[in-house]
């Protein structure tokens, strides 16, 4: 004789109560005649027939469609994309999620046919550093800075030239490295340099670029990827904080309004694509999250050195109520 618990049909119906219509399975039990632990084992039978399958959606990936769209029009980016990032994740937790997104975002992004313009740094050293791998397109990736030094942040090289290959072995395509140290002693050294034919091609490359893809800095970090490079002294990071530095792209420093005038002291001596000629690429996209970032961001936005950004909920939130703080 076939037992209860075999019955297909009584399985499927004790699922349906249990899950669809929300009874327990005393409820179950007292509503078929059966007793509540033939109910416990055809709701167990159910998941090995198939009958009932078990599928989770992951909070993390809400959809931030509103918030973005305020961020757009109170800045008047092109894009933006807002990665979850909650107070209980670690700071690797957050920056993972972060990475992956915009890794997936910039795939998604890129056309082929494009030139890419990216920066060194740690930033988008992580971005092509995640697990995710893609179909290869037909792009070029050009160093925005200089890059020959024996110099590793951590261990890790973080220079234009190496983040310029890492982004062609990740999403497809070829890349120009730009044969220069990074910052020179003197700027008459570096226009010396630069009028050699051996480096001087890299600025026809510039001029061709039609995306470029930056990290953002704040100089009163003590974790700049710049000083940590050797890049910069910490009398030097001070002397750029007391001029008004809030924020750094490509080596390069600029205040609250995004203006470049009062570091030329140390813009100037560093080979880099120039940050007014930054303004001048159609797709700019910044990367870049955390509280303490809002300042560089918003001001690099003001700037023109930005037009897309890719960020987490915690400084989106704040760029939000600094733009609205304005308005009232």
């Amino acid at each position: 004789m076939k037992k209860i618990v075999d019955d297909e049909r009584l399985i499927y119906k004790v699922c349906s109560l249990y899950y669809q219509d929300d009874m327990n399975q005393q409820e179950v039990g007292d509503f078929l005649g059966v007793s509540r632990s033939s109910v416990l084992r055809m709701l167990q039978k159910g998941k090995e027939l198939g009958i009932v399958t078990i599928e989770l959606h992951n909070p993390r990936f809400y959809d931030y469609g509103d918030m973005e769209k305020r961020l757009e029009r109170a800045y008047g980016l092109k894009d933006v994309l807002i990665v979850e990032n909650s107070v209980l994740d670690t700071r690797q937790e957050a920056a993972s999620y972060m990475f992956g997104s915009a890794s997936d975002y910039l795939y998604g992004f890129f056309k082929d046919g494009d030139r890419i313009g990216v920066a060194m740094g740690n930033t988008l050293n992580n971005v092509v550093s995640t697990n995710k791998t893609y179909d290869g397109k037909d792009l070029m990736f050009v160093a925005l800075e200089g890059s020959i030094s024996r110099i590793t942040v951590d261990g890790t090289d973080v220079q234009g030239n190496e983040i310029a290959r890492k982004f062609a072995d990740k999403f497809g395509g070829t890349y120009t490295q730009f044969l220069s140290p990074a910052v020179f002693s003197d700027r008459k050294v570096l226009e010396f340099f630069m009028k050699e034919k051996a480096v001087n091609y890299i600025l026809d490359e510039f001029k061709d670029l039609n995306v470029v893809v930056v990290g953002i800095g704040v100089p009163d970090n003590t974790e700049h990827t710049l000083g940590k490079a050797g890049y910069m002294t910490a009398d030097e990071r001070r002397t750029l904080v007391e001029y008004g530095a809030v924020g750094d792209m490509c080596l390069q420093f600029y205040d609250k309004d995004g203006n470049t005038d009062e570091f030329c002291f140390f813009n100037d001596r560093v080979a880099a694509m120039r940050l007014e000629d930054i303004r001048k690429v159609p797709s700019k996209i910044g990367i870049a999250g955390r509280e303490k970032k809002v300042e560089a961001v918003v001001s690099a936005i003001r700037g023109g050195y930005i037009n897309i950004l890719i960020t987490d909920t915690e400084c989106a939130q704040k760029m939000i109520e600094l733009a609205e703080h304005k308005e009232a």
